[in-house]
């Protein structure tokens, strides 16, 4: 375990970093700040970072089988053409709730995009509750909602077998499973595989090891964790200089590199100053376990 090494390879402020996807073609890293309404891509090589900023907060960021990329920016699906930092709508969701916005989103391993939204928040995870809903985005662009009375839409990611989904609605405290079916994207009897002991505080952001383990960022906790869905028990605590961990994804080489968004904004400046790093991309290594590479939007 002592080979651990946890450092900061990009200082950048993200006032809410989240969202880390790996791009093996380019070496790089993409992900976004959601209050600052930006996607960007750390490139891990010349270490130089590309930004473009779009018109309203942007959760989620990923890759797009025809080229490009896709997000989710306000309550709407968009494709990204990052050559010529232009946007198209797909599709728009909650048109009825004026105060939403998306969060957390990933690609399921058929190419659909799925997404949450929740309330805007007043301040970090202080939000009307239960406005929410969980959504995907087919290849075809039709949307399907699949349940609402979501607080905080969040982490999501399906088991290796592709049987089973998990998802977190972050309030919950829970890491929640459901049965899947990849043909046609249905999900079903809903279960809690882990609740989140008090010092780990709020579940956010969330990824699978090539082991079939779930990793999942802990905002205010300072940390990701390892859980085994199947037992239901915490396998590894890996602690950050950071408070508030929003997600992690693998990456680099074999991915068998983690990479861990996180946020500052909610910190007073005595925290800021006890944690400079705040809002910076950390690298973990050493973690002796590798990742899997993130599927595209079929779409």
């Amino acid at each position: 375990m002592s080979s651990i090494k946890i450092e900061c390879v990009l200082p950048e402020n993200c006032r809410c970093g989240e969202s880390p996807v790996w791009v093996e073609a380019s070496n790089s890293l993409l992900f976004v700040d959601i209050p600052a309404k930006k996607i960007c891509q750390w490139d891990s090589l010349t270490k130089q970072v590309q930004r473009v900023t779009v018109d309203a907060p942007v959760s989620s960021v990923a890759l797009r089988q025809s080229g490009g990329y896709v997000a989710t920016i306000g309550t709407k699906f968009c494709a990204l053409n990052w050559e010529e930092q232009s946007v198209i709508v797909l599709a728009t969701v909650d048109n009825d709730k004026k105060n939403n916005r998306f969060n957390d989103g990933k690609v399921d391993p058929a190419g659909r995009y799925f997404a949450g939204t929740m309330a805007e928040e007043t301040a970090p995870a202080v939000l009307e509750r239960h406005q929410g809903a969980l959504y995907s985005l087919f290849p075809d662009h039709h949307v399907k909602k699949y349940f609402d009375q979501v607080d905080i839409s969040n982490g999501l990611d399906w088991s290796l077998d592709h049987k089973i989904f998990y998802y977190i609605d972050s309030l919950s405290y829970s890491v929640d499973a459901f049965d899947y079916d990849l043909q046609t994207g249905q999900i079903s009897n809903r279960r809690s595989v882990y609740k989140l002991e008090k010092e780990e505080q709020i579940p956010d952001g969330m990824c699978i090891d090539a082991e079939g383990k779930l990793w999942v960022a802990c905002y205010n906790g300072g940390r990701v964790i390892r859980l085994d869905p199947v037992t239901g028990k915490r396998l590894q605590t890996v602690k950050l200089p950071v408070d508030k961990t929003t997600s992690c994804c693998f990456g680099g080489k074999d991915y068998s590199e983690m990479y861990v968004t996180c946020a500052r904004d909610g910190m007073d400046p005595e925290g800021l100053l006890r944690q400079p790093e705040a809002g910076g991309i950390f690298k973990i290594t050493g973690l002796g376990v590798k990742g899997i590479a993130p599927y595209s939007y079929a779409g």
